[in-house]
């Protein structure tokens, strides 16, 4: 499969709030950093190539952006590399962020903000990526207490018009129910990939119905989480994968893609990379279309995320 000419168009529409964009996308947390993402003792990636890929990203047609304020190395941090290489931003462009989890300067993790930190986290945002609002933000959680006070804070920031829609990360059901009560969902961001457990495959359905965008994270990286994709893929249990990369003469990264994007018309994917050899194999994976006997030969497998 050739990427050569092929850009995100080809996987599709979905809307974001009053924002349509491709359903292929672009996922900033690696991009400042070589090799794991999140840890405080990051290796910096040269600020012109993590540039380079993003501007090359928007040349192929991505117009939804995944970032965050605590996606930094020592050297910079992933909404400072998109003001910088992006900035005066595409009209069609949608940059999503998120809020919950901070780090501090050294990289170490932080609680998670109180409802009355979050202003703060979202000012941060702003400021990093030089804009007065933000399109989308995702309130990022960890566990199953309720999120009311929290997004109900978000809500008010969204009628000061700080920020323009609303989503959530890392949720269950019951979350979604308690925040659609106090102001719209555009998006639901949450771990999904081949091999994905009942619940995980409930909240795609559920967000199907409600007709809310479902973006899932680790999709290619799989058990790798913030590592990213094993580097051996037959003892992670994804054979199947192989297998049928290799019969269309494309990645295991592409056939994970093309699977999830078939999922629904809702889902749309968020691939990172630093690579831009990488960016137009991740791009091209929107036109890949499976037949029923790979994605019968996919779905034999087990919980593999």
């Amino acid at each position: 499969m050739t990427s050569t000419m092929i850009t995100a168009a080809a996987a599709g529409t979905w809307t974001l709030g009053d924002r349509t964009v491709n359903r292929l996308g672009f996922g900033t947390m690696r991009l400042p950093q070589h090799g794991e993402a999140l840890i405080p003792d990051a290796v910096p990636r040269d600020p012109d190539q993590a540039i380079a890929v993003l501007r090359r990203a928007v040349e192929l047609g991505v117009n939804h952006l995944d970032t965050a304020a605590f996606y930094f190395s020592p050297l910079t941090s992933a909404n400072e590399l998109i003001n910088r290489a992006l900035a005066p931003y595409p009209d069609d462009l949608v940059i999503v962020t998120k809020v919950g989890p901070g780090r501090d300067p050294s990289g170490e993790w932080l609680p998670h903000a109180t409802p009355g930190q979050l202003r703060g986290q979202v000012e941060e945002n702003l400021r990093q990526l030089g804009r007065d609002h933000l399109d989308v933000v995702n309130l990022r959680i960890v566990g199953s207490d309720s999120i009311a006070e929290r997004f109900g804070a978000l809500a008010e920031l969204r009628d000061a018009g700080l920020v323009r829609h609303l989503g959530l990360s890392n949720i269950k059901p019951h979350q979604l129910a308690e925040a659609q009560a106090i102001a719209p969902v555009v998006c639901v961001q949450n771990m999904y990939g081949i091999g994905a457990s009942a619940e995980q495959e409930e909240m795609l359905r559920i967000c199907g119905e409600r007709g809310i965008a479902f973006v899932p994270f680790y999709s290619i990286a799989g058990s790798g989480r913030t590592a990213g994709a094993p580097v051996d893929a037959l003892a992670d249990g994804e054979g199947a994968v192989e297998a049928v990369a290799r019969a269309r003469g494309v990645s295991a990264a592409q056939i994970r893609l093309a699977w999830t994007l078939r999922r629904g018309p809702h889902v749309l994917a968020i691939p990172g990379t630093g690579d831009l050899g990488h960016l137009a194999q991740n791009v091209a994976a929107g036109a890949l279309r499976l037949s029923a006997e790979e994605l019968g030969a996919l779905g034999e497998l087990g919980s593999a995320v």
